[in-house]
């Protein structure tokens, strides 16, 4: 890597931190939350010909937003496939934590923290990932660099996204979201990609409440792009169910 990109990564990596670390100043007014839902897949961006779980996948999580527009949180999934010295029938787990701070100029919303993705059961895939995004109205543009070489990326990957929502009637939401990639070609895990960018994915989603019982039900259309290798991700459905509630 070049030192302009790793002065670059470390700059963004300080900002982060030292975001995350503001957190100890509790807000009384703080909000938290907490969902827990059951998916019919687990396809983490795009790539469905090899999905993080393609049996039921449990997921759920906690989250803390303060009104000074500061949060935390945590969310976890089941996988289907593990490594080291773990039997071979799979019962890797991801955990995800991230804080960052969250707030409006105007018209314009922004986001700016940094997720740590650890794994158990998974050799070589615990990493931090630095994510911004700017939204004005329905429309988010997200990204999601990748900050040292682990099994699943190279160091300076970055996960662009861009994303749409809106109400429908009678109560159906409907989302989209498209991820596209740009990848270093070389690293510790990765020793070549083929492809230096791509389009990975475009997720379209309806969702719908259940009833008065908090939760939704959701079905969400898979476009399958590429992965780094050149490799045509196929087209998938993903179906689920997902309770939210405050506290």
């Amino acid at each position: 890597m070049s030192m302009k990109k790793m002065k670059a990564s470390a700059f963004l990596s300080v900002v982060a931190l030292s975001m995350g670390s503001s957190l100890y100043a509790v807000d009384a007014r703080a909000e938290w939350s907490a969902n827990i839902g059951v998916f019919s897949q687990y396809v983490l961006r795009g790539i469905t010909n090899n999905a993080e779980d393609d049996s039921v996948a449990i997921q759920g999580g906690v989250d803390y937003a303060a009104e000074s527009g500061l949060y935390a949180g945590y969310w976890g999934s089941s996988l289907d496939y593990s490594s080291g010295a773990v039997d071979s029938n799979g019962d890797g787990f991801e955990n995800d934590f991230y804080a960052g701070y969250a707030g409006s100029a105007g018209m314009l919303n922004y986001n700016l923290g940094l997720i740590y993705y650890a794994y158990l059961n998974v050799d070589d895939s615990d990493a931090f990932e630095v994510a911004g995004s700017l939204g004005v109205g329905p429309v988010t543009l997200g990204a999601k660099y990748l900050t040292k070489d682990v099994a699943w990326g190279n160091q300076g990957d970055t996960y662009w996204t861009l994303g749409y929502g809106t109400e429908l009637p009678k109560g159906f939401k409907f989302n989209a979201l498209l991820g596209y990639y740009t990848y270093e070609d070389s690293g510790k895990f990765i020793s070549s990609s083929t492809e230096d960018a791509g389009f990975r994915h475009l997720d379209l989603t309806l969702s719908h409440p259940i009833g008065e019982t908090g939760a939704d039900a959701s079905i969400t259309y898979i476009v399958g792009g590429e992965d780094r290798n050149g490799v045509n991700q196929d087209d998938a459905i993903v179906f689920g169910v997902k309770y939210a509630f405050g506290f």
